[in-house]
């Protein structure tokens, strides 16, 4: 990790700076067949918030899909709901993400 990575992570509590980099962002809750269209604020190689009103436990997986807005990559992956701001939004973090769209993510975040 760079300094200037270490000093953003002391200063915002994030080991990733956050950017909105992506757009057409669709949730699936996973067990369920209903789909839910969302806004996200901000993405990082590992995880994002998205605004949602809905309510998902802890620990939920969710099926995440969303395109790069500058290289127009489609990424479609798993995510794990790890905090629900009931009526706001749920942080998400990604999982079995292919090195590929990690990479992906990455670029357009430095392009930003």
């Amino acid at each position: 990790m760079s300094s200037r990575e270490q000093r953003i992570e002391l200063l915002s509590g994030r080991a990733f700076e956050r950017y909105s980099a992506y757009r057409d962002l669709t949730i699936v809750y996973e067990g369920r067949s209903e789909e839910f269209m969302v806004r996200s604020p901000d993405i990082s190689p590992r995880g994002m918030f998205v605004h949602i009103p809905n309510y998902f436990p802890e620990g939920a997986i969710v099926k995440v899909e969303f395109v790069l807005t500058r290289s127009r990559r489609h990424i479609a992956l798993r995510a794990e709901v790890r905090y629900c701001l009931e009526g706001v939004g749920i942080g998400i973090e990604f999982f079995d993400i292919a090195p590929e769209d990690q990479r992906a993510i990455e670029d357009e975040i430095r392009r930003v």
